[in-house]
């Protein structure tokens, strides 16, 4: 991380996701450069608990979404852009995961996870584009996953809606280079977070556990610092997490022993 990390002062940086872990981190870390904040998931007293704990609590915004609702989203982004005039940063990074086997789990919860982790980034991206096309200047932060890389079991739909995002944002960044827009992915392993307390089972009800390599992970406040790193950069995508992140380079230096090796991979 820089010595002397970038000021953010007067960005308008808009996080969903932002009512726990690693968006709650990003709240923080953002509010600390001195950033104005829109906070967004779909809960607004979790998003109000964040906003309190903030830097400079009182030139931060929440607005509560659901990113399976397309409506919803337009609605709130002309709302944002109207209130706030513009958007510098865009973090997508509102989602949720899996803990189920693909002959087990109903089409419903795949779709659900699309819709949440794929659909709903790219229709607030679309909804934001535009003004920061016109503008000319804007970042735009995705934070996927390892998974976005290779699959692993228990997690065949998210695998899926995180490899859609690295298609789309791949593409987007080439198309908006010479626009003068930023696009970043964002690769985690493990964070310290309650992600796999929210995760959905077969039937779409909560996992309702902690995962021990999930509990084991960086805290989300290291892992928001990256982030942060990662963007003054200007970095194309960054990975972040512990000793799980040698699995990347296992499946691309490596595919078939990465094959056999993730057959028994501890992914619980």
């Amino acid at each position: 991380m820089s010595l002397n990390p970038k000021s953010y002062k007067d960005k308008v940086v808009w996080i969903t996701g932002a009512s726990s872990g690693i968006g709650a981190a990003l709240a923080s870390a953002f509010a600390a450069r001195e950033a104005t904040l829109v906070l967004s998931a779909r809960r607004g007293d979790r998003l109000e608990a964040v906003r309190t704990a903030c830097a400079h609590a009182e030139r931060h915004r929440i607005l509560p979404l659901d990113l399976t609702e397309t409506a919803a989203i337009s609605t709130a982004a002309d709302s944002v852009l109207s209130q706030q005039g513009r958007v510098d940063i865009l973090v997508n990074n509102g989602g949720i995961t899996q803990r189920s086997l693909v002959k087990d789990t109903c089409l419903e919860v795949d779709r659900r996870i699309m819709e949440t982790n794929y659909f709903g980034a790219v229709a607030l991206t679309k909804a934001v584009l535009p003004s920061m096309l016109a503008r000319r200047s804007g970042d735009i932060v995705v934070i996927s996953s390892l998974i976005g890389h290779f699959s692993t079991p228990l997690r065949s739909a998210y695998a899926a809606s995180k490899h859609a995002l690295h298609g789309f944002f791949d593409a987007l960044r080439a198309e908006v280079y010479a626009e003068g827009l930023h696009v970043m992915l964002v690769c985690p392993g493990f964070i310290r977070t309650d992600i796999s307390l929210h995760a959905l089972t077969a039937d779409g009800s909560p996992h309702a556990s902690m995962d021990a390599s999930q509990a084991a992970g960086i805290a989300p406040e290291q892992c928001a610092a990256q982030i942060l790193a990662g963007l003054d950069r200007r970095k194309d995508e960054i990975v972040v997490g512990g000793k799980e992140t040698r699995y990347l380079l296992l499946h691309r230096f490596f595919p078939g022993v990465f094959r056999r090796a993730i057959r028994n991979f501890k992914v619980t």
